[in-house]
């Protein structure tokens, strides 16, 4: 028996589970660049309406550090599927590392890997399956994708060279992430392990093309999908460099597979205290425990990018000099003020952001209840609405944590800048409205935990609707009921705006009503 028997069946295997998701994840990538392309090629016909809007994205160095820049201003193409490139690729990326490690340390940890490999199975045969499926999942969305846009209207080479951006991200983090699987011993570090690395290469890119120096972006996957340039040269020799880094973090991979033993990791486990924590006394100390690490993460990476908003917002009126363009800059931000517009539209941004944080802290009761981890919770006197709220608590509370911690550092450093100390209210108070709205994706996560732990990961599905209804339901021109079902079309505009107290109350209730209604839906069910 060679190290990759059994490979073939291996695969069938993961196709077979995943017959849900991968269709799934595909169509939602599909969706999203088809209707950037549609709608980006309707709003800007003209020339000099395509590069007005180019220079307006290259000019704010939040909209950079976000999504990248644009290197030809001519390029309809490039400008429509700019979003699609920055935050797509991130998706991608993330799509990736879950499917290899969902079918690599996930299923060591749950003992069917150790099932499956008493039969004929060679060592490397499950590696090789996880990243086969990812590869070829990958592959399939490039493929499929690039297709798609050319058939929206956008050119035949720059919308495959497009496709082929994305399977480079999704090729170098999958086999990122069959190193991490090896590295440690479960699957929730191997996780966070690959998501450091990419969050790693996506704090490299934004430097690199926000501050410099420039080739701090070529150290990052991310930064070579953008510069192959699909619409804007299509410089396809930049996948070599992509598929050459992957096999050799693949290679190493493989190495590793061959010196580690099954069910652990090449890094040792740390010890962890003699004697319990004098904090840790009941489930929500104990949630917290959990999730600090992860929280605190967030927080910082929050307060930098305020930091970031708070340096440029005062200056944009510089940096954006057409008439034209301040305009748009306005409609993005819902009020009149220049300065006050940037603060609206870059808070409305990090509230979604921050909604994806508040779905990640409360998809911690799955990952708790599918490790059998919360067994021992439960059967020690501990309701199953305490264990919930143990943990919706923290993803409420660091929701608003996180939107606290920029408006403030985004506040003081606006104040400083300008000489008026009364700009610290008046920013922070764009960044705390958009708590109300991100609590209300906590709620639905809640629900749809408690309706079925299979469903706990929808969450993501629906912000990414509620992301797609606010960015492209103006352009689209969908009717409002439409709009409004998005918690965030109902945040008042601030700074600059109208502050309304009865949306604000409303979605707290809603949020209210979705966790009470996801409690009664857990008592319905199993737990385990």
């Amino acid at each position: 028996m060679n190290a990759l028997t059994g490979t073939g069946v291996l695969v069938r295997l993961a196709l077979r589970r995943d017959r849900v998701l991968l269709p799934v994840w595909i169509t939602a990538f599909l969706m999203m660049a088809v209707t950037s392309a549609a709608a980006t090629k309707d709003l800007f016909p003209t020339v000099a309406s395509i590069v007005q809007a180019a220079s307006l994205m290259n000019g704010t160095p939040a909209l950079v550090a976000v999504y990248g820049r644009i290197f030809d201003p001519t390029s309809l193409g490039a400008l429509a599927m700019l979003k699609a490139m920055g935050s797509g690729s991130v998706l991608v990326a993330i799509f990736s590392i879950i499917v290899v490690v969902r079918h690599t340390r996930a299923e060591e940890d749950a003992g069917r890997l150790e099932l499956v490999g008493s039969g004929v199975v060679g060592r490397w045969a499950p590696l090789t399956a996880a990243l086969s499926v990812a590869i070829g999942a990958d592959v399939v969305l490039g493929l499929v994708t690039g297709i798609a846009v050319a058939l929206a209207g956008l050119p035949v080479a720059g919308s495959l060279a497009f496709g082929l951006a994305w399977v480079c991200v999704g090729l170098v983090f999958a086999c990122v992430a069959a190193v991490t699987v090896q590295l440690v011993a479960s699957k929730r570090a191997a996780t966070g392990l690959a998501l450091a690395v990419l969050g790693l290469a996506f704090l490299l890119r934004a430097v690199g093309d926000v501050t410099g120096p420039r080739w701090l972006s070529w150290l990052s996957p991310l930064a070579w999908a953008q510069q192959l340039r699909p619409y804007e040269g299509d410089r396809w020799w930049i996948a070599g460099i992509a598929l050459a880094l992957a096999a050799v973090v693949a290679a190493v991979a493989y190495l590793l597979v061959a010196r580690r033993d099954h069910g652990a990791g090449m890094l040792p486990d740390r010890l962890g205290p003699a004697g319990a924590s004098r904090w840790l006394r009941g489930p929500f100390s104990l949630a917290w425990r959990l999730q600090r690490g992860s929280l605190i993460g967030w927080t910082i990476g929050f307060v930098l990018y305020g930091l970031l908003v708070g340096s440029v917002a005062g200056s944009i009126g510089d940096m954006v000099g057409s008439a034209e363009s301040q305009e748009m800059f306005r409609a993005l931000g819902g009020v009149e003020g220049l300065t006050d517009a940037v603060f609206a539209a870059m808070f409305g941004l990090l509230g979604v952001v921050a909604a994806g944080y508040g779905v990640q802290a409360a998809m911690r009761l799955h990952a708790e209840e599918s490790d059998h981890r919360a067994d021992p919770v439960l059967v020690a006197g501990v309701s199953r609405a305490r264990w919930v709220m143990s943990h919706v608590s923290v993803a409420l509370t660091g929701t608003a944590l996180l939107l606290v911690g920029a408006g403030l550092a985004a506040g003081v450093v606006h104040a400083v800048r300008t000489g008026d100390a009364t700009q610290v209210g008046r920013v922070f108070a764009g960044a705390v409205v958009e708590v109300p709205a991100a609590w209300v994706l906590t709620g639905v996560a809640v629900v749809l935990f408690g309706a079925a732990r299979a469903l706990a990961g929808a969450g993501w599905a629906v912000l990414a609707v509620f992301l797609l209804l606010g960015d492209l339901g103006p352009v689209l021109k969908l009717d409002q009921w439409l709009m409004d079902l998005s918690p965030f079309t109902h945040v008042p505009h601030l700074p600059g705006g109208t502050f309304a107290a009865m949306p604000m109350a409303w979605l707290a209730v809603s949020t209210l009503l979705l966790t009470g209604a996801g409690l009664m839906a857990l008592r319905r069910r199993d737990v385990g």
